[in-house]
């Protein structure tokens, strides 16, 4: 009967029957020319990610009913991840729809409410495609490493039938009840992390990985991009306010910190605001214009708010600069070491974690192994407290890529000889010396330079991921890749300081520095 419950949950399931789209498709651009010009319109940069849209293109053309694609841009926020969704959906002429991820920790949330549950529902999937109105939208995931789990499901395992190109063409949602075909929409996840994804959805996504971008990149996408925006949200006209590269840099250093463009978006935005203003306070008539330079920024947006880092002005002893990954870019450490009289103790402080301070163990053991080689005594080692401190206390630090830094620390305070000041290094560490791989290689030298360090010691085994950083930065920097500490050693220590005689027991001579080990010989690993 029409006026019966049952009859109320039937119509709205045949209208939801009717409204999903079963055959309508839109029509793709099939133009490589016109794709390319849309994306190098839309983003500066990033071409690894262009190629490969261009070459689902150009397969889309050969291969008739090709699987769907299934990609992942992973990178820090402010890099343009989500914008490269819009981008790509109107450079193969796609509808585009997003779903947001982050927080989500219902299974129906993706597959939907079975029909004898009250206002039961389909699940996200099937209303976007429901919204795009087409079979071969883009599907935009946002944050998909922001899923959750709890007691009503895991919907990071009920996305695995979704992103699957072998079964996402029989897609159940429990609402419908009936297969649905989603092997011709074109998704795309984003994230910002690897480690929460689950590896069963992992091993389902291309990961595409977006870095960060260096000064000259910000400083053309700000040109490019930003300004005209912010200056239109203003109600300004481009003849109106005109930014000076200067003007542009002075917010990219002195008032950012990050690996995209966000904040500088907004910056820009605030001195646009700010001219919007003086322009209506004065009246100005047509011929008004403004010209923002650095010292204009500093007086609209104040005082300076990240004071730029700058390389040591001079060597010191004790004092080793490491480079580090985060979420939203490389950063560059400074390890301070230094020796006390005492026991043979070693303190380590800086907020370290389990993983960091089993580093600083090995590095030690490994430098006392090679106390004889390096012209120390286990003696005068036996005699000091060692301690290790790296700066921005309230900082958690992790991870084995500092090993070689800490260890480059530890030997120049026990040897009291100085580290060179324009050197960073990053590398795992072994017992026996031997220098391993670490990861977050393009964000550690785009930190590196934009401190201005100008030699950097690698392990010899990242020489692959040099490939990917760009050749402006690999020429601005002496890479000098490294398999054992020994290496690295006679690379960042200067000549022994001849001014302090206490620093070994003088009583017994001491062989040169850098004598070279004889290849048949093992660390003895004594104390």
């Amino acid at each position: 009967p029409p006026m019966s419950a049952e009859g109320t949950v039937s119509r709205t399931y045949i209208d939801w029957l009717l409204s999903v789209p079963w055959k309508q498709k839109s029509k793709e651009i099939k133009d490589l020319k016109k794709a390319e010009e849309v994306l190098n319109d839309d983003h500066y940069g990033l071409e690894k990610i262009k190629e490969r849209i261009l070459e689902h293109l150009a397969v889309r053309q050969l291969v008739k009913n090709p699987k769907g694609s299934i990609l992942c841009f992973v990178g820090p926020p402010g890099v343009g991840k989500t914008s490269l969704g819009k981008s790509i959906a109107r450079a193969t002429g796609r509808k585009f729809v997003r779903l947001s991820l982050g927080g989500v920790r219902d299974e129906a949330e993706i597959r939907g409410h079975r029909r004898t549950y009250i206002g039961a529902l389909p699940g996200q999937i099937i209303q976007m495609m429901k919204k795009a109105g087409t079979v071969n939208p883009v599907i935009l995931l946002d944050e998909v490493d922001k899923l959750g789990a709890d007691f009503r499901g895991d919907p990071s395992a009920a996305l695995l039938e979704v992103l699957d190109p072998e079964q996402n063409n029989t897609f159940q949602d429990h609402y419908l009840d009936v297969e649905y075909d989603l092997s011709k929409a074109f998704f795309i996840a984003t994230a910002n992390v690897l480690h929460t994804i689950p590896p069963a959805l992992q091993d389902r996504l291309e990961i595409l990985r977006l870095s960060g971008y260096t000064e000259r990149e910000k400083l053309e996408i700000a040109k490019r991009h930003l300004v005209p925006k912010q200056a239109e949200g203003s109600g300004l006209t481009v003849d109106q306010v005109e930014f000076t590269d200067d003007g542009i840099l002075e917010i990219i250093r002195s008032y950012t910190r990050e690996s995209g463009v966000r904040n500088c978006e907004r910056e820009i935005g605030s001195c646009c605001r700010k001219v919007a203003r003086k322009l209506v306070g004065e009246q100005a008539g047509e011929g008004f214009k403004e010209i923002v330079t650095a010292e204009r920024v500093r007086e609209m947006l104040g005082p300076i708010r990240f004071r730029q880092q700058h390389a040591a002005t001079e060597s010191e002893i004790g004092l080793a600069l490491g480079l580090a990954w985060t979420e939203v870019g490389g950063e560059v450490l400074q390890i301070e070491a230094t020796l006390t009289n005492g026991r043979g103790q070693v303190t380590l402080t800086g907020k370290l974690g389990e993983v960091m301070q089993e580093s600083a163990a090995a590095a030690l053991t490994c430098i006392k192994a090679r106390a004889e080689r390096l012209g120390m005594s286990l003696t005068h080692i036996r005699k000091r407290d060692l301690h290790v401190h790296i700066p921005e206390g309230a900082i958690p630090k992790d991870g084995p890529s500092a090993g070689v830094t800490l260890a480059t620390a530890m030997a120049s305070a026990l040897m009291r000889v100085p580290v060179r000041k324009e050197v960073a290094m990053t590398g795992e560490i072994t017992l026996r010396g031997r220098v391993l791989p670490v990861g977050g290689i393009k964000e550690k030298l785009l930190a590196a330079h934009r401190l201005g360090v100008t030699m950097l010691i690698l392990p010899k085994d990242n020489e692959k991921d040099l490939i990917e950083v760009d050749a402006e930065v690999r020429a601005a920097l002496d890479i000098r890749l490294v398999e054992t500490i020994d290496e690295v050693l006679a690379l960042a220590l200067e000549e022994a300081c001849p001014t302090d005689a206490t620093a070994t027991d003088a009583a017994t001579p001491q062989p040169p520095i850098w004598t070279p080990p004889p290849a048949q010989s093992t660390p003895t690993m004594a104390d």
